[in-house]
């Protein structure tokens, strides 16, 4: 059957382009050739392929910076250290969603979980002079490598996709073991494949990470989207689940992108445990001055970096978080839309022989949420990805994140209410024209 776009149409850009490994194409690679085959063809193109939130602002925080513009904090620059009301706000918001307690001086405002990654990176890296290698829970958010591959920091990942449970402990001890690794990374849940590590699992990690007195970095990007449980109801279980309940070795970095649809003022706060916030590691004191972690994190890393976080976006996060801790704004009533469609998308993939990858979370299914994976078999990843261009589909290819595994990340932030009859009819054709 004829496909929705011609084949000569995305064979063309690709060329075109220089992409010589559809497998391997970058986010932004995938959505130059989704843009220009739609234009070229006329077809409108269902777009999965970009993480980006597509929801409205959080309203209380679009308020709260309107107001503090009119205030004039334009024309002031931001305390390196953070906007007060924010790192008291802060701080709550980890004791009324998480569940445990952080210093408000420990909670720094960066521009996005970006920044504060690369600052932590940078930080992590200069603790100890024999911990030289970042260690990646995969998959993972790829741009994370890229922040290592520019500061020259090595790093280390295994697919956490055959490792879960208590094969877990078993494989992250054979890295800690070497001796070189200065943090943990990971993002729960889990981008791009959905996946949410348990308490169990949290604990293993919390466990080896105090044995090993290595920094666990916890991303928490989707910070209380697993819609399986309610976990916006300030001051009462369930939380957020995290690391920090396990170990005192732990950096939580919290934006405000997904969550709070705050994406596009670059706003987010990294909560610093108040053991690490406060410990003078030997190299890293020798290098700077005799300073603590935090004040290394804030004064050197992020002072040279941006010298603070845009002033009136603090304003607009702590004023988010202040209305989520008085319960007067539910932010999971805002973003739960992401599982909702999430659903829907699920079952017209897999009705027309598409299967889930990431697919549980050991025997538990794995949440309707932000992302999800999908696969077809017979076809690799990169296979995919290419063919589903014909069908006005883009989607990125689990390679570029990490994984060992044959299939492609969803995202369903831009998908709109019509296009699940298009997705259905196009994927009818994909599946008449790949029979398994």
């Amino acid at each position: 059957m004829n496909t929705p776009i011609k084949r000569e149409i995305v064979d063309g850009l690709i060329q075109e382009f220089g992409i010589q490994d559809f497998a391997k194409a970058t986010i932004r690679e995938v959505k130059r050739v989704a843009q220009f085959a739609e234009e070229k063809s006329g077809v409108e193109f269902i777009k999965m392929e970009m993480g980006i939130p597509g929801l409205p602002a959080a309203k209380v925080g679009v308020d709260a910076q309107i107001q503090a513009l009119k205030d004039g904090v334009a024309s002031m620059y931001p305390d390196i250290q953070g906007l007060p009301e924010l790192k008291q706000q802060a701080s709550r918001f980890v004791k009324a969603f998480i569940g445990i307690d952080i210093n408000p001086e420990g909670c720094v405002p960066t521009v996005g979980s970006m920044q504060g990654a690369f600052a932590a990176f940078l930080t992590c890296s200069q603790t100890d002079k024999k911990k030289d290698t970042v260690l990646f829970i995969d998959p993972g958010f790829p741009v994370q490598k890229n922040q290592l591959q520019v500061m020259g920091v090595k790093y280390k990942t295994f697919d956490v996709y055959a490792y879960r449970g208590e094969k877990l402990r078993e494989k992250l001890e054979s890295y800690l073991k070497e001796g070189n690794i200065c943090a943990i990374v990971y993002s729960n849940p889990n981008n791009p494949s959905w996946i949410c590590l348990n308490e169990d699992e949290l604990k293993t990690i919390g466990e080896l990470a105090t044995k090993y007195d290595t920094i666990v970095l916890e991303d928490l990007a989707y910070f209380a989207m697993d819609f399986r449980k309610d976990l916006s109801r300030p001051f009462e279980p369930p939380y957020q689940p995290t690391v920090g309940r396990y170990t005192d070795n732990y950096v939580l970095m919290i934006s405000g992108s997904k969550a709070f649809s705050y994406a596009g003022e670059r706003i987010a706060v990294v909560c610093i445990s108040n053991k690490v916030f406060s410990r003078h590691y030997a190299d890293l004191a020798a290098r700077y001055d005799g300073l603590t972690f935090g004040a290394v994190f804030s004064q050197r890393m992020l002072y040279t970096l941006s010298s603070g976080t845009s002033h009136s976006a603090q304003y607009a996060l702590a004023a988010i978080m202040k209305a989520a801790c008085d319960g007067k704004f539910n932010f999971r009533d805002d973003i739960i839309v992401y599982g909702q469609r999430a659903h829907k998308l699920k079952e017209i993939f897999k009705k027309h022989g598409f299967h889930i990858v990431y697919d549980k979370d050991l025997d538990e299914p794995i949440a309707d949420g932000f992302y999800f994976t999908i696969g077809y078999p017979g076809m690799t990843s990169g296979e995919l990805a290419h063919e589903l261009m014909y069908y006005g589909v883009s989607a990125i290819c689990l390679v570029t994140t990490g994984s060992e595994q044959e299939g492609l990340r969803v995202c369903t932030s831009f998908i709109k209410d019509h296009q699940y009859t298009q997705l259905d009819e196009r994927m009818a054709i994909f599946e008449a024209n790949n029979p398994r």
